[in-house]
């Protein structure tokens, strides 16, 4: 593995390439992306693609990558003009792409504004707000795990958080009439530690959850794009965003075993099934050559 750090008017990014460039096997590089989660969550996933050339990356402000913009929010515009330019300094030409959660929404731009980057991209539950038929509602609940952690503080806000994603179904009246769920029940810390900066408890990533995707872009583009979903979040909040996504795509999610980190190894505590889901990613990458 070798790192690199690509040097851009509004930040400094840092990818790991793991394998040769050009490529052994003459196939575009796989690129794993994420947000908020860095390159060090595709760890496991990469070691089961020991064939491959795999290239992973901090997104800006995230990680080892610097941000020089003066900003704190994370906006899909902006990571996917990142990726982009990752991609180019590859110098491999169009690249195939798995990217999960707030990194799906990221390629989901990235395809949109530069359809020529991605030959296949697999996104796997990408958290899109505005594509449930329940969208105020999750805006509600949403604005709720802000409202936790900014009262509270980071175990209020990530089991509010948890709560709201374990959540089966559309957010009903019986879900904020919920009481407030117990930190210590999840295991985590119940006293305020002080910091209000967390990526994915403030409001610094609603610019990912409230994406609406270009359908009309994604439809048009030479991309083969797959919306992915854990077969165990089918009905919970990013399996429903990842079904209704498929559908305005015209096409129905592809099921991927495990859950929303179904690839996270055993080094993660919400690890999934890495082997299984590297082989099933494997498929669906061969299956379009």
């Amino acid at each position: 593995m070798t790192t690199r750090i690509l040097q851009t008017p509004e930040a400094d990014l840092a990818y790991d390439v793991h394998g040769p460039l050009p490529t052994a096997d003459g196939r575009p590089p796989l690129v794993m992306i994420g947000q908020p989660m860095d390159a060090g969550g595709f760890r496991t996933l990469a070691s089961h693609f020991p064939d491959r050339t795999v290239v992973t990356y901090d997104p800006r402000g995230l990680g080892r990558s610097t941000r020089k913009d003066g900003r704190l929010d994370h906006a899909p515009e902006h990571q996917s003009a990142d990726v982009h330019a990752v991609i180019e300094a590859l110098g491999t030409g169009p690249v195939e792409m798995f990217a999960s959660s707030g990194g799906a929404v990221t390629a989901l731009a990235l395809v949109a504004a530069y359809p020529d980057d991605v030959t296949t991209l697999v996104a796997h539950e990408p958290p899109l707000i505005p594509v449930l038929p329940d969208a105020v509602a999750a805006e509600r609940a949403r604005a709720a795990v802000r409202q936790a952690y900014q009262d509270k503080g980071w175990g209020a806000g990530m089991a509010a958080f948890i709560a709201m994603t374990s959540w089966r179904g559309e957010f009903t009246d019986a879900y904020f009439a919920q009481p407030a769920p117990d930190p210590a029940a999840f295991g985590m810390p119940t006293e305020d530690d002080g910091s209000r900066d967390d990526p994915l408890l403030s409001d610094r990533s609603w610019a990912v959850s409230g994406y609406r995707p270009d359908i009309d872009a994604l439809n048009s583009a030479p991309t083969r794009v797959l919306i992915a979903v854990g077969e165990e979040t089918l009905d919970t909040f990013t399996g429903r965003t990842s079904e209704a996504a498929a559908a305005l795509l015209g096409r129905q999610a592809t099921v991927f075993p495990s859950h929303h980190g179904g690839f996270l190894g055993g080094e993660s505590g919400y690890a999934g099934k890495p082997e299984a889901f590297a082989r099933r990613l494997r498929e669906v990458l061969d299956d379009a050559r």
